[in-house]
């Protein structure tokens, strides 16, 4: 279809669709009577995608096909509303970017000074010091090689959930647990008994512990958590002081390769050991030193923190206004928003 009215049912607005590789599709060649940022928004809406999911069929796996996804029926505003429109709710998707990036680089930032300070060995007051042979390598003197069991109070995986969406206790799976941070958005709802020891502390370091492809992620606990803990396939390694919390947090992401290699089992259900975790040896520099790096590190992490719970509040919000500026609930075709130059479909 060609033209559209606001308020009005029509068909959804591709001119083109192709699969790739059976599994992702394509929209091209849009109808000139569609803003392309319009279009990607009306996507996301949980309208479309209920309609899209509802029109799929097969048992062991779900798919889809063009025909069908063309029948899914839209509401579509006039073009200058629709750019309007866009251009609300990618302000907040430009927000929620320039976050993004912002936490990879203060990622970046505390990775690389742990490298620097306790892989390089270029910390403070390096150039004076002397170093010795270890089981891991020549270390500055005065720093000693340990296991990680004998620097944590805790080591164990979650538990069995029993999932109940209407429950306030939450558990983190695999899933939640990627690129170094943690994602409460996969975690789920659930109504098991916990064990009091595996309620997540602040400081708790995560390490994914079975499976290929998943196996020895590390994420960190670095806000205050309520009645969270993880299921089976999520170890909890506990830091035996507080004073550690950065400098092994760092150091257990930084041996994520390290994690992935003592998988052992079958093909399929590889699974990372507690005792593998425990004896893994680790190198554990002076306590003034790991001190030094925390008061150095801290703020650049909790600003990472900071910022990742901001986005969270900026797409629930976003997610909220998305529905109601489709459908028209919230009128925005009066609003003085700057668009590009288009006439009026």
């Amino acid at each position: 279809m060609n033209s559209f009215y606001r308020g009005s049912p029509a068909f959804i607005p591709y001119s083109n669709y192709f699969l790739h590789n059976q599994r992702l599709g394509k929209v091209y060649d849009i109808s000139p009577g569609i803003e392309k940022q319009f279009l990607y928004q009306l996507l996301n809406t949980d309208a479309v995608r209920g309609q899209i999911k509802g029109s799929a069929t097969g048992s062991t796996v779900r798919h889809t096909a063009p025909d069908r996804i063309y029948a899914v029926k839209v509401t579509v505003p006039p073009l200058l509303t629709q750019r309007k429109i866009a251009v609300i709710l990618s302000a907040y998707d430009d927000l929620i970017e320039n976050n993004l990036r912002r936490i990879k680089i203060l990622y970046e930032m505390a990775q690389n000074l742990y490298c620097e300070w306790f892989v390089k060995f270029r910390f403070p007051g390096h150039q004076n010091a002397r170093f010795i042979d270890s089981p891991l390598g020549r270390i500055p003197e005065g720093w000693e090689v340990t296991t990680i069991g004998n620097v944590t109070s805790y080591i164990s995986r979650g538990l069995s959930p029993r999932y109940e969406d209407s429950s306030i206790s939450v558990v983190i799976n695999q899933k939640c647990i990627r690129g170094h941070k943690l994602d409460l958005g996969f975690a789920r709802r659930h109504s098991s008994r916990i064990a009091p020891e595996k309620y997540l502390h602040f400081g708790d370091i995560l390490i994914n512990s079975t499976g290929i492809g998943t196996l020895g992620r590390v994420a960190q606990v670095y806000t205050a958590l309520s009645d969270t803990t993880v299921d089976t396939h999520v170890s909890i390694v506990r830091p035996q002081s507080s004073e550690d919390i950065d400098y092994l947090g760092l150091a257990l992401m930084d041996m994520e390769s390290h994690f992935d290699l003592l998988g052992a089992g079958a093909t399929g259900q590889t699974e990372l050991r507690k005792d593998r975790i425990s004896e893994t040896e680790i190198i554990l520099p002076p306590l003034d030193l790991r001190n030094g790096f925390s008061s150095m590190v801290a703020p650049i992490r909790r600003l990472g923190i900071s910022l990742l719970a901001k986005n969270t509040t900026l797409r629930r919000t976003r997610d909220l206004l998305l529905p109601r500026l489709i459908s028209g609930e919230v009128d925005v075709s009066e609003l003085d928003i700057t668009v590009p130059d288009v006439a009026e479909a």
